[in-house]
């Protein structure tokens, strides 16, 4: 596990969201994630919205079921999931920037909900499926991060984590240069790799039912949001206040820090679809097979 130099927390990480709120959605809009892109043609708007539609296929979501989105943003996933598949969607962000923005832009059957998902005070298997989609990088506890979605969710739940991994075999000049400043940069606790996020996964009582490294598939978002960033420091004021006065301005230095890190493998994006055991032929049932997808 990477851990920054300097000790995140949960307030660091809602500091953060909420002064950068502006330069977020200038620089890449109301979904703050990585686009997905299966061509290479899509636009950068139409790769987030895949991202998104790949969470709700792995999910395989139905109509009227309750749903959970882990760090969800501005809700935009949320809107699109409850809007396309008919899913009701329960919330968690740490920032009120965020969950105003959401709040002004009502859908039925979403609630977004400012409030940390470790103390998120849902009930007991009162879900059916549950996403976290870059969310878990900015855990203190990721341990409980994936307890806390197995408490809530019901047997048979379906889990999708969309999570930014350090490499396995990362060695020091990746780790210093590149991966410990990421998590300082980004207000992010600590970055796991691909096996210690299935070992808490597995710990927390999850199936593993398929995984995907899709690095290269979402690695240009970095170099658009960096020419989008340049741009934007040229020709608005408010954007180069920001970038040059905010307490969070240091994360400019992690764009290029994050496109070297996927070039050179430093760093990884992983997609785990996870089940919890039981229900009627589930795929959390005991003894169903674990699938492992990569690219």
């Amino acid at each position: 596990m990477i851990v920054p130099e300097i000790s995140q927390n949960a307030a660091a990480v809602a500091d953060h969201y909420d002064e950068l709120d502006p330069i977020y959605r200038r620089v890449w809009g109301e979904h703050v994630h990585h686009g997905l892109w299966a061509t290479g043609r899509e636009t950068p708007a139409e790769a987030v919205e895949a991202l998104a539609d790949t969470v709700g296929d792995r999910l395989r979501l139905m109509p009227d079921e309750a749903c959970v989105d882990i760090g969800c943003g501005y809700g935009s996933t949320a809107r699109r999931l409850a809007l396309a598949r008919g899913a009701r969607v329960t919330g968690f962000t740490l920032s009120a920037e965020q969950a105003h923005y959401a709040a002004a832009r009502p859908v039925p059957h979403v609630d977004i909900r400012l409030r940390d998902w470790l103390a998120n005070g849902l009930p007991d298997a009162s879900a059916s499926a549950a996403w976290a989609i870059e969310s878990s990088e900015h855990m203190v506890d990721k341990p409980r991060f994936f307890a806390e979605a197995h408490r809530v969710l019901s047997p048979g739940g379906r889990f999708v984590v969309c999570a930014w991994l350090a490499g396995t075999d990362a060695g020091r000049w990746k780790v210093r240069h590149l991966l410990e400043p990421i998590c300082r940069e980004g207000r992010l606790p600590s970055m796991g790799t691909r096996e210690e996020y299935e070992a808490m996964a597995t710990a927390a009582g999850f199936v593993i039912t398929g995984y995907e490294d899709a690095s290269r598939r979402v690695a240009r978002t970095w170099p658009i949001c960096a020419r989008r960033l340049v741009k934007a420091l040229l020709v608005d004021r408010e954007t180069r206040r920001l970038a040059l006065g905010a307490r969070n301005r240091i994360f400019v230095l992690s764009i290029p820090r994050l496109i070297l890190a996927y070039r050179t493998g430093a760093m990884h994006y992983g997609i785990f679809t996870l089940a919890k055991a039981g229900g009627n032929g589930s795929p959390g049932e005991p003894g169903t097979s674990t699938r492992q997808e990569s690219t």
